[in-house]
């Protein structure tokens, strides 16, 4: 069994979405393909991995007028395609990616480096390779600065002929309204459980029945991501961590939150998010105990908003994991004894 969950330029399957492929096909094939599209929607359900498969099927498919591009019933490329296999191994020359990277002090950067983004005007005014299309994927365009996002707009307000960008937004909302207006807005919706099942399982090399994987679909909100996060072992070991701290609450354990500070440090995005998941699940539960008056409800509202929105700024701004979790289980001890 595979431990590690498949890049999305790895991911040759997609599950859900099917209207989003069509629109992106139907555009292709009949020559009104706009040069950029914006992918939106919430993190995790799979808007990258229809940009990857976007790319991977026009560089595959370079004449939109082709008769397997006019038959074609999907965007599917077979994964021992040459195109397929370069991009899995990011040696495709007509492809190129900007997305955070590790900065010097080895921490994830906050935002796509301005230099990466201005990589973009050297390459799409070089010279195509077979098939004369050039595609860039911004994975994801919300995490552009104001730098980047200027430097972006100056390909976008002069497209070279043959020019696909397709950019993913966890957010589409925040995104400058120069970018939106010079984009196609493609809006993807969370995916049903099934759906999350079987691409938790195939990215896992398991199997969609399986109960652990159904589980953590049922769970998920609809994104795969979540669900593997919730299937990674560290992270179910964390999850069990923090659920016996709930179990004790109001009482807490310096001690344990100490230990669980420590489980959280780093830059995977999987613990934090099991974190998080975990804590959302005990005040779902709260909220749904009609034995509380419309005061305690509200209390516990407020209490779900003030936490999630301080995990939203830990992550987008790789703050220091530690002091969320003492922040977080003095909230919730101060929501279990009122």
């Amino acid at each position: 069994m595979d431990d590690e969950p498949r890049h999305p330029r790895q991911t040759t399957a997609l599950f859900g979405h099917a209207d989003g492929e069509r629109a992106l096909l139907d555009a292709y094939r009949g020559g009104r393909m706009p040069h950029a599209w914006l992918i939106g929607g919430p993190r995790g359900i799979g808007k990258a991995t229809l940009a990857y498969r976007m790319a991977r099927f026009v560089l595959a498919n370079p004449d939109p007028a082709a008769a397997d591009v006019q038959s074609a019933k999907s965007l599917a490329v077979a994964a021992e395609q040459p195109v397929a296999r370069r991009i899995a191994a990011q040696a495709q020359p007509d492809l190129l990616v900007l997305e955070r990277t590790v900065g010097e002090s080895g921490k994830m950067r906050q935002d796509i480096a301005v230099d990466d983004v201005r990589r973009s005007v050297a390459f799409f005014g070089s010279t195509a390779g077979e098939g004369g299309w050039r595609i860039a994927i911004i994975d994801a365009v919300d995490e552009l600065n104001r730098n980047g996002a200027n430097a972006l707009l100056k390909i976008l307000e002069e497209p070279p002929r043959r020019a696909l960008l397709l950019l993913v937004s966890h957010a589409e909302g925040t995104v400058l309204p120069t970018i939106r207006s010079r984009s196609r807005l493609l809006r993807l919706r969370p995916l049903p459980v099934a759906d999350v099942a079987r691409a938790a399982a195939a990215g896992l090399g398991r199997e969609a029945d399986d109960p652990e994987v159904q589980s953590a679909a049922a769970i998920a909100e609809g994104s795969v991501a979540r669900a593997l996060a919730l299937l990674d072992g560290s992270a179910l070991a964390l999850r069990q961590q923090v659920t016996d701290l709930l179990t004790n609450l109001p009482k807490v354990d310096p001690r344990a939150l100490h230990a669980l500070g420590d489980a959280l440090a780093g830059t995977d995005a999987r613990p934090l998010s099991a974190f998080v998941d975990a804590v959302n699940a005990w005040l779902s539960a709260q909220l749904r105990d009609r034995k509380r008056s419309k005061r305690r409800l509200a209390q516990v509202a407020e209490v779900w908003e003030k936490i999630n929105h301080a995990a939203r700024d830990v992550e987008i701004y790789n703050l220091e994991r530690k002091p969320l979790v003492f922040a977080v289980f003095g909230l919730l001890a101060e929501a279990a004894r009122g």
